[in-house]
């Protein structure tokens, strides 16, 4: 385990680390989850292995600080972030994000640009969502107050979360978790598909096959490959992590970014 101080109060960042040749790997966790936990058994796959690779937490999640007056905006976990990968003595990283994570990894890339050469983003977020109780995800979580949620919602939230996804979502502080899912709800401006857009490195989206991505022809278009992969759901390394381990090294061996003319095709892997 490896640690970084990532505020000015001393907070520190914390993750496991497999040694490897760079550049280097990083996995970012989604809301209320941990790295380890999630990617572990896939960033040891055979074919993603021996790259030096770091299993991240962010902020008031898994193994790292959960400080109680940090924001937990998704630019200030991209900003926490980029203190720990510099201090890591990370550089032009391939990032591996799931959900809320795919969603910082993009605000890192446009505010951080020389931590980032890659982008895989699992079934990120890419738009803002409405808070909406029993919706699940951030906007269940955000249609509480923070009052609210402190009082006791996050016990109905734990209620409808399940037990998996709550092994991992009791190590989040709850503040953290709070504002991470009220901030990743509202989105940014521009949005995080906008910024996306925008970017100049290979970027490629794995969802799951059952799914419809709204606005794929754009993106394809902005040069954003789309991957969909078959029987999994939101946790695509966990339920599929073959056909996971397969699109990911594939991304990660695409030639470098190029600017496209004309819109590419989803395809299934």
């Amino acid at each position: 385990m490896r640690n970084a101080v990532v505020t000015p109060e001393g907070d520190r960042i914390r993750w496991v680390e497999l040694p490897g040749q760079e550049p280097a790997r990083v996995y970012v966790h989604g809301l209320g989850a941990s790295s380890p936990a999630y990617f572990t058994e896939t960033a040891v796959h055979p074919l993603l292995a021996g790259r030096r690779s770091l299993l991240i937490d962010l902020l008031g999640h898994g193994i790292s600080d959960r400080p109680t007056g940090f924001g937990y905006t998704l630019e200030s976990h991209a900003d926490a972030l980029a203190e720990a990968l510099t201090g890591a003595g990370v550089t032009g990283a391939e990032l591996i994000a799931h959900s809320m994570g795919g969603s910082v990894a993009i605000v890192l890339a446009v505010r951080h640009p020389r931590l980032v050469s890659r982008l895989v983003l699992v079934d990120a977020n890419l738009d803002p969502v409405p808070p909406t109780r029993l919706s699940g995800g951030s906007g269940d979580i955000a249609s509480y107050s923070e009052q609210e949620f402190l009082a006791g919602g996050w016990e109905e939230i734990r209620d409808r979360a399940g037990a998996h996804w709550w092994s991992t979502m009791r190590l989040a502080g709850r503040e953290a978790l709070y504002r991470s899912a009220v901030h990743l709800a509202g989105g940014t401006v521009p949005t995080m598909r906008e910024l996306l857009v925008g970017l100049r490195i290979p970027r490629t989206f794995l969802l799951p096959e059952g799914d419809r991505l709204p606005g794929t022809d754009a993106l394809t278009a902005a040069g954003v490959s789309v991957v969909a992969i078959p029987d999994c759901g939101h946790n695509i390394m966990l339920d599929n992590p073959e056909a996971f381990a397969s699109a990911t090294a594939e991304a990660l061996a695409a030639p470098p970014y190029r600017e496209r003319s004309t819109p590419g095709e989803r395809r299934t892997p």
